[in-house]
């Protein structure tokens, strides 16, 4: 799983950010000073560092030059500052991207993952593998041993958030607020039943119960 660390001081936007990154399967970790960021540099291996210019202890542009020095991963700044000397100044200091506030969370998701393209050493393979069912997130395939299994968008979507709420009671409410079908308008209740019909066809989960209704409350991945 890649591990990114934020650094960042606004209570807020680390919550969001934590949360929207860790629902596209990525580990995060803040630290909202700069003594912290480098302790947490020094004591664990980050795949990406997410930066504000702004710290309480100190700035941005100053922490870049020691994160290189301890661990070569790439750096995107983000900040309110986007005048253009600000810009400029971090990318002649060697940033990989420059992200001014406020934005939107898919603008950062598309970012990190342009990045990323850019260091196979660390762009890792994110896997969940329960029974003999393996998603690969990175790729956004399924396969059940070494066959791969073809879901349509929605029906991927359905399982991944089965999959990374394994044990838990995921209601039917909970999976309908978070897909979308193609013309992005609401799964309704009925056609839910459906899709989780189809998707424990194609996995061969008809018999085996990988995937149990719980009557009244919703789904939830046994194994």
């Amino acid at each position: 799983m890649i591990k990114i660390l934020l650094v960042e001081d606004d209570k807020s936007i680390i919550t969001t950010i934590t949360y929207y990154l860790q629902r596209e399967g990525f580990r995060i970790e803040s630290a909202n000073t700069e003594k912290m960021a480098i302790e947490k540099l020094n004591n664990s291996t980050y795949q990406l560092v997410l930066l504000d210019v702004t710290l309480p202890d100190g700035n941005g542009y100053d922490l870049y030059s020691k994160i290189k020095k301890i661990q070569n991963i790439p750096v995107i700044f983000l900040t309110a500052l986007d005048e253009e000397k600000d810009i400029v100044k971090g990318f002649d200091l060697g940033a990989d991207d420059y992200i001014t506030k406020p934005f939107h969370a898919r603008e950062l998701l598309s970012r990190i993952k342009n990045v990323m393209r850019h260091y196979p050493n660390c762009e890792e393979e994110k896997k969940i593998k329960i029974s003999n069912i393996v998603i690969n997130i990175t790729k956004q395939k399924v396969y059940n041993g070494e066959n791969e299994v073809e879901l349509t968008a929605l029906e991927y979507k359905i399982l991944l958030l089965l999959f990374r709420n394994r044990g838990k009671i995921i209601s039917r409410e909970q999976i309908l607020s978070e897909i979308w079908d193609e013309n992005e308008n609401y799964v309704n209740d009925n056609t839910l039943t459906v899709y989780i019909k189809r998707i424990r066809k194609k996995i061969g989960d008809e018999n085996s119960n990988l995937i149990k209704t719980v009557r009244g409350l919703g789904y939830k991945i046994m194994k």
